[in-house]
């Protein structure tokens, strides 16, 4: 029974693995090659795509055109990092002192505020987006990276995930800690944020990964194609670069793959903090 399991589990990760697989093949195939086999698709051409393990000529061409001869590919990578850097900073500052808050201290209407808090989190962005607009519009933020930043900063979804953290932490370790002469503001500092790191590093690395990708927001707040982020690089791509749709694809993965597989243990950790009832 073990065995079959475990070929079932084999079976499925290879699933799941293929897009990745066939991402990186596209991107060391050249175009010509790629036209021949996923023309039919992205070409409005006759027939059916068809696709190899292996490309017939590799080539790194693609990335070497990215790379090197597309510098509004560095513009948008810049605009990224910079908007996914204030986001994760100003949900640090925001989003760690309010979890703490609402897992640490007793006053009226406490579950109140955070059932709201749930209720905001569970809220699409299609729903928030006039809302959001005309908030921005009022401030003047339209059309500049500050736009997109602000409203990522008091996201509830951070909140959440501390919380669980903030909230398991012993009430005897606080109540010593007090009877030593800490304030609360100690306390925070010197236990309940080393304690509860798991927590704001997981919460950090599923920020990464969502505003590393983000899409709706950049689309609907910013018309300046100067202040783009890197993930509306790819709908700009005609079959005709196909080659470098792929390479561009496999940039934008790769720092995405790296800090979920450095944090896939405090990951591990957020999500079974979610699932425990209070």
């Amino acid at each position: 029974m073990k065995k079959i399991m475990s070929g079932l589990l084999w079976i499925l990760a290879l699933i799941f693995v293929f897009p990745v697989v066939f991402l990186f093949t596209g991107s060391i195939t050249g175009n010509l090659e790629l036209k021949e086999l996923i023309g039919p698709v992205l070409g409005n051409g006759g027939g059916y795509a068809s696709w190899k393990l292996f490309p017939m000529y590799p080539t790194l061409k693609s990335y070497v055109e990215l790379l090197i001869d597309t510098p509004g590919f560095f513009v948008m990578l810049w605009n990224s990092v910079r908007i996914v850097t204030g986001v994760l900073a100003g949900q640090l500052l925001v989003g760690v002192p309010a979890a703490w808050g609402l897992a640490r201290f007793r006053f009226p209407f406490r579950k109140t505020v955070f059932t709201i808090y749930i209720a905001l989190m569970m809220m699409p962005f299609q729903v928030m987006m006039l809302s959001n607009y005309l908030v921005l519009d009022r401030l003047g933020l339209l059309d500049t990276l500050a736009g997109i930043i602000l409203p990522a900063v008091f996201s509830t979804f951070p909140v959440f995930i501390m919380y669980r953290f903030f909230a398991g932490l012993p009430e005897a370790l606080m109540e010593s800690a007090r009877l030593d002469g800490a304030g609360e503001l100690m306390i925070f500092w010197k236990i309940g944020i080393p304690l509860g790191s798991p927590g704001v590093i997981s919460a950090m690395i599923l920020g990464f990964l969502e505003y590393w990708n983000l899409l709706e927001q950049p689309m609907a707040f910013l018309k300046t194609k100067e202040l783009w982020p890197l993930s509306l690089f790819l709908p700009g791509i005609s079959m005709e670069q196909a080659g470098a749709a792929f390479a561009a694809s496999a940039v934008v993965l790769f720092p995405a793959l790296m800090v979920f597989l450095a944090g896939q243990d405090y990951l591990e950790q957020g999500i079974i903090s979610t699932a425990v009832k209070e």
